[in-house]
């Protein structure tokens, strides 16, 4: 989930002008109204770039997410194991299919998309730039990661775009599955040898604080937050994602009998919230710019497998063409 403003140096929307006043009020009117918004229907420009951008870095981020897990496949600790994992990444692939069908009813092309992606110009969520050291990290991401994302995407069922509602809702259930794998890997760990414990507590410690970055910068320095807020394809703030994720992961790893790795994590009566450590985003905004541990990997492996299946794509666009030929025969 993807679905944050990655990018420090981003510019705040420009305001809507040289567009007819009427059909601006009408937009705004339906928004406001929680109508949906579909392809046909006119849009300011501005809020089909914001949904080009923010729809087709989530459909990277499903994606490249498919390659720390794939990792590990041939290495889960058993059949049952791997039967489940491959059914993940399976979901994720399926993802990323729905997301860039979402957007390009927006006007841009997969094939510019995946273009964008692979020149380095558009951006995928940051977490996927950490490694995957071994079997426990793979609990984490599922608990963490799928966890933090399902805290951004459950709101984005009510976006105000309908074809990215509409995917949402799949994603959003598959997603718990993902959340639920993840912590019964970390459970199982947890509650094995003294060994697998301490490998679930590591797992931990290097996943918690990437997952709190996921939800992108604070608000404060979220330039498109405000406007995407309200055309409601955003529901809920980067900080306010956050809290909830917070809220709700304590608990949960003090039922696994795993330590949050943040001294200063308490919880405050009087906010009815957990407060929290200062989150290192000097590091977030480094691994924007790809300097992340596998940063330049994960780019090299998505060109190579793009490449590696030109074949297929060429393949099924010829077979399109014999049956469109074959279509305009028979008419």
């Amino acid at each position: 989930m993807y679905t944050t403003e990655l990018d420090k140096t981003a510019t705040a929307p420009t305001p809507i002008s040289g567009e007819d006043p009427a059909l601006i009020a009408a937009f705004e009117a339906r928004v406001a109204a929680d109508e949906f918004i579909e392809p046909k229907d006119w849009m300011p420009e501005a809020y089909r770039r914001t949904l080009t951008r923010q729809i087709s870095q989530h459909a990277h981020s499903e994606i490249v997410g498919m390659l720390p897990e794939g990792n590990w496949l041939t290495r889960a600790p058993s059949l049952k194991r791997k039967a489940i994992l491959l059914a993940k990444i399976q979901d994720e692939g399926g993802h990323g299919l729905y997301l860039y069908c979402a957007a390009e009813t927006l006007g841009t092309s997969r094939q510019q998309m995946i273009e964008a992606l692979h020149s380095g110009r558009a951006k995928y969520s940051t977490i996927f730039n950490y490694p995957t050291l071994n079997w426990a990290d793979i609990g984490a991401v599922g608990w963490l990661v799928d966890g933090a994302a399902i805290m951004n995407q459950v709101p984005l069922q009510r976006t105000s775009y309908g074809p990215y509602a509409r995917a949402m809702v799949r994603v959003c259930k598959e997603e718990s599955f993902h959340q639920r794998q993840g912590f019964d890997i970390m459970l199982t760990m947890a509650n094995g040898s003294p060994e697998q414990k301490a490998m679930a507590q590591d797992a931990l410690n290097r996943w918690w604080w990437p997952s709190l970055m996921m939800f992108g910068p604070p608000d404060d320095n979220s330039p498109n937050t405000a406007q995407s807020i309200r055309w409601r394809i955003k529901r809920e703030t980067n900080d306010e994602l956050r809290q909830k994720f917070i809220d709700a992961t304590v608990p949960q790893a003090e039922l696994l009998g795993l330590t949050i790795p943040d001294p200063d994590l308490k919880w405050n009566e009087e906010r009815g919230h957990y407060d929290f450590g200062a989150i290192e985003w000097d590091e977030f905004y480094a691994i924007v710019r790809g300097e992340g541990p596998t940063a330049k990997e994960r780019l090299k492996d998505r060109r190579a497998a793009w490449n590696d299946g030109a074949w297929v794509r060429a393949a099924a666009d010829a077979h399109e063409a014999k049956r469109a030929a074959r279509s305009a025969v028979a008419a």
